[in-house]
């Protein structure tokens, strides 16, 4: 009989390593034979160590009857509660599934999960994906910019990565220099002589004090213009360029319209605020995109200090130069009406975009947050367009999946991590 109790035990030692179900199923059973045998009185009268030893291993099979360990930590598999209305029906826990119509109304149903032979972990060199789901969308991305209004432009194509009131009117401070500086280098020789007015000398800051009645080479006070954003150096080549800086402002408007700023209008050379004087971000993107065609300007334009022939130093005030990655040249602006505005080209992996804001409060953050969208929406639209699996939502950029993934045909019921349930589901 001590044979029969010890295989007794032994067998309900592996009921224990089943799950939890089956072992309720079967342990009345074996309770019930080890009563039977504890009942015999010559399998105690024998020896009185048996009897200690017998009690120690019913002592810990009922420990493991109370604790039971739900399932081998070695098994592939999981076995997890659903509600799957389209799981296998030999998977069904009648008791489960009572409580879960109780609830929900749904029939409870047993379902493995498993790693799918299908299901393997994205190469690292799925950047192009990866961009498309981790781009910001356009509602937390203006919330995080001050400027009233903002463009990005891909200034290749021409097609607009972002925009809000890309078309609101404001005073454009020193960015309108871009026109100015771009007129001066196509009507003037670098070498030919700009003598100063005394009009030019006498414009407010930001200046490289100019004298009046003193001759400077043109290439000086063009890079005195688009470098450091000198308001007299603006003047004197406008005075030289049209006689007047009235009638250069004339010119430049002139100048916009046939770049395609339609909604552009100048009255000055400098940017300083006037009556009427107007701009948009979409005409500055086109403007300074246009411009940096131009070899001439786009070259000075990329440069961060220059030396003057006299020996002044000018240091270039688009700080983007070395904040930001891939700026290749901006002009800045600020006024107490206009705020902080910019305009900029940036390239980054054979891409280019333009960038132009107005009305900024904190504009590098602003440049830079723009920049770093520009591009990965940019990406996003090349991964899309050569994945027909996949639409654009225009209204906040998001991609939305158009069919699901194999392994959901498979009998087991596959999790995927980022998959969103679906009603039809």
């Amino acid at each position: 009989m001590d044979k029969q109790a010890c295989e007794a035990i032994a067998r309900l030692c592996e009921q224990a390593c089943l799950s939890k179900d089956e072992v309720q199923l079967n342990s009345y059973k074996m309770i019930k034979k080890l009563i039977s045998l504890m009942a015999i009185p010559h399998v105690f009268s024998k020896n009185a160590q048996r009897t200690g030893i017998f009690f120690f291993c019913v002592f810990w099979a009922l420990v493991l009857l109370v604790f039971p360990i739900s399932a081998n930590k070695s098994s592939a598999a999981t076995l997890l509660a659903s509600s799957h209305k389209f799981a296998p029906k030999d998977m069904q826990q009648p008791g489960r599934a009572e409580n879960a119509k109780k609830k929900a109304g749904d029939a409870a149903v047993g379902c493995i999960i498993t790693r799918s032979a299908g299901m393997k972990r994205k190469p690292a060199s799925s950047a192009r994906t990866a961009s498309v789901r981790k781009l910001v969308s356009t509602d937390r991305l203006r919330k995080k910019l001050s400027s009233r209004s903002a463009i990005v432009v891909d200034s290749v194509t021409g097609e607009i990565l972002y925009s809000h009131d890309p078309d609101r009117p404001a005073q454009p401070a020193s960015t309108i220099k871009v026109l100015t500086g771009l007129i001066a280098i196509r009507s003037l020789q670098d070498d030919e002589k700009v003598t100063a007015s005394r009009r030019a000398s006498r414009m407010p800051s930001s200046k490289i004090y100019i004298e009046e009645g003193t001759s400077y080479k043109a290439n000086d006070l063009i890079n005195a213009v688009l470098l450091a954003s000198a308001n007299d150096a603006s003047v004197a080549l406008a005075e030289k360029v049209a006689g007047s800086e009235k009638s250069f402002a004339k010119l430049m408007t002139h100048k916009a319209k046939i770049l395609g700023a339609q909604h552009t209008v100048c009255k000055t050379a400098t940017g300083l605020t006037a009556r009427g004087q107007q701009s948009t971000v979409r005409d500055l993107a086109v403007v300074f995109d246009k411009a940096m065609q131009n070899k001439e300007f786009a070259r000075r334009m990329s440069k961060s200090k220059v030396r003057t022939s006299y020996g002044k130093l000018l240091r270039n005030h688009n700080k983007a130069l070395w904040r930001v990655k891939g700026a290749v040249g901006g002009k800045t602006g600020y006024t107490r009406a206009a705020r902080q505005t910019y305009v900029g080209k940036f390239s980054r992996d054979n891409a280019d975009i333009v960038v132009a804001i107005m009305g900024s409060e904190t504009m590098w953050d602003d440049i830079s947050r723009l920049v770093d969208y520009g591009f990965a929406r940019k990406e996003q639209l090349i991964a899309l367009r050569k994945s027909p699996a996949q639409t654009i939502d225009s209204t906040n950029s998001a991609v939305a999946m158009a069919e699901l993934s194999p392994a959901f045909r498979n009998r087991s019921l596959q999790v995927l991590s980022g998959t969103k349930k679906h009603s039809s589901l």
